[in-house]
């Protein structure tokens, strides 16, 4: 393979693998080689909740390809317990650990987040984090050997929701223990009363406000427990960027441009290690999510390939399924939009999700728009049905840059079984623009 170029990529779950897909298919005659520090590559990370709970069987139902599959189908060179402790751009090759040298002449950093632990006590046997498939499997582990009782799970974001509500299934007594005064991180009290409504109904204790400074052998800051999950976030994997020269954004992810471009020649980032742009504000952002990561990683690729091509940015779509209610966002919330200098307008409304006559249940839908242009800047829908192609309605709008007044023009679609006559979004709509009036 002398004289082909190289790519090198530094990480193969979402982004890297993403990356190195787009690359192959742009540019077949390209060496590709792909770096992985752990066992497994090119697997759902979304699907540990629902392993923890049961609902996935096997950790392998949730392993989407291995490194022979690359190989063999895409000519792509993936290596795995390889991990990368140095980039030496001047030289264009990477350290691995045990000393070898790979040079490369295009690089992408793909290098993810870990689980912020930032807390006395989080190194005991009985606390876990869930962030990759041997944490799952640890969890998992715990619960049926040692069968506990009582769960503390310290975060109300997506994944502690989700796992919250997994160890319910199981049987436990579960509290949810939050430091700031809301879910999801949306600044929004009104989805965080109707998400606190449905924990309770589903035996789940939701404490807001509770930061949490130790966690004790039996015990979370008094709260007695046989078990506690670490949900309060991720921090990027930076340390080999930084140290290699390439420059950090405004949120401690690597500065990236539209075309995933590095501020160093040659070298491209994406995923959870990497900042974006979101498209309401047009701020750097860091929105680490399995969707985003998979799309900048594709342009990462495509553009070591020798394309140019760009990412626009994300809205912070989130979409979290619990028993019975399913709760969505994306944008901006209202607290959210004042502080980015938005003059904002919000509606929220309760409307049936089908026709009454079908059975309905009901949908809170809000909207967000700015009082100066119009312009929808966000919203939430929560619901038991349709709520993820409710939210994408949104979050499509957004990326067009709708109005409160073209948006209430959407032609969705109705039949009594699926959608009212008059879709929660359409009546959102038509508030929204009342209250712009």
């Amino acid at each position: 393979m002398l004289g082909l170029m190289r790519l090198v990529v530094i990480g193969g779950v979402a982004a890297g693998m993403s990356a190195a897909a787009r690359a192959r298919r742009v540019d077949p005659s390209l060496e590709i080689v792909v770096l992985e520090r752990g066992p497994y590559v090119s697997w759902a990370a979304c699907g540990l909740p629902f392993y923890v709970s049961g609902r996935v069987a096997t950790l392998d139902d949730l392993i989407l390809h291995t490194p022979e599959y690359f190989q063999r189908e895409r000519k792509i060179d993936v290596r795995t317990g390889a991990e990368v402790v140095a980039i030496q751009p001047a030289r264009r090759q990477v350290v691995l650990r045990g000393g070898e040298r790979l040079g490369y002449d295009k690089l992408v950093i793909a290098c993810g987040a870990r689980p912020a632990r930032e807390i006395s006590g989080a190194d005991r046997p009985h606390v876990f984090t869930l962030h990759t498939l041997e944490d799952a499997r640890s969890l998992r582990g715990f619960l049926e050997q040692r069968n506990p009782r009582r769960a503390v799970v310290v975060g109300a974001g997506y994944i502690g929701l989700e796992i919250a509500d997994a160890l319910a299934q199981r049987g436990l007594s579960v509290t949810v223990m939050e430091a700031s005064s809301d879910v999801l991180g949306r600044q929004d009290p009104e989805l965080t009363r109707l998400v606190g409504r449905h924990l309770s109904a589903q035996g789940i204790e939701l404490h807001l406000g509770a930061s949490v400074s130790a966690i004790q052998a039996d015990a979370v800051d008094g709260k007695p427990t046989d078990l506690v999950v670490l949900a309060t976030g991720i921090r990027p994997n930076v340390e080999l960027a930084a140290d290699a020269g390439i420059e950090l954004g405004r949120h401690g992810a690597v500065r990236v441009n539209e075309r995933m471009e590095t501020n160093l020649a040659g070298i491209y980032a994406a995923g959870d290690c990497a900042e974006t742009v979101h498209i309401v504000t047009g701020a750097p952002a860091y929105v680490p999510l399995g969707t985003t990561a998979n799309k900048m990683g594709r342009v990462a690729g495509a553009n070591a390939a020798g394309r140019r091509e760009r990412f626009p940015g994300v809205a912070g779509t989130l979409i979290v399924a619990l028993r019975d209610m399913v709760v969505a966002v994306t944008g901006l919330s209202v607290a959210q939009a004042r502080q980015a200098g938005f003059s904002p307008v919000a509606v929220r409304i309760e409307a049936p999700d089908r026709s009454r006559y079908m059975g309905a249940d009901p949908t809170w839908v809000q909207l967000v728009a700015d009082r100066v242009t119009s312009r929808l800047l966000g919203g939430s829908v929560v619901g038991k049905r349709g709520v993820a192609g409710r939210i994408n309605v949104i979050a499509a709008a957004l990326a067009a840059g709708m109005s409160a007044e073209q948006f209430a023009q959407l032609d969705l679609a109705y039949t009594p079984p699926v959608a009212p006559v008059w879709d929660p979004l359409l009546v959102a709509a038509n508030q929204l623009r009342r209250a712009l009036d």
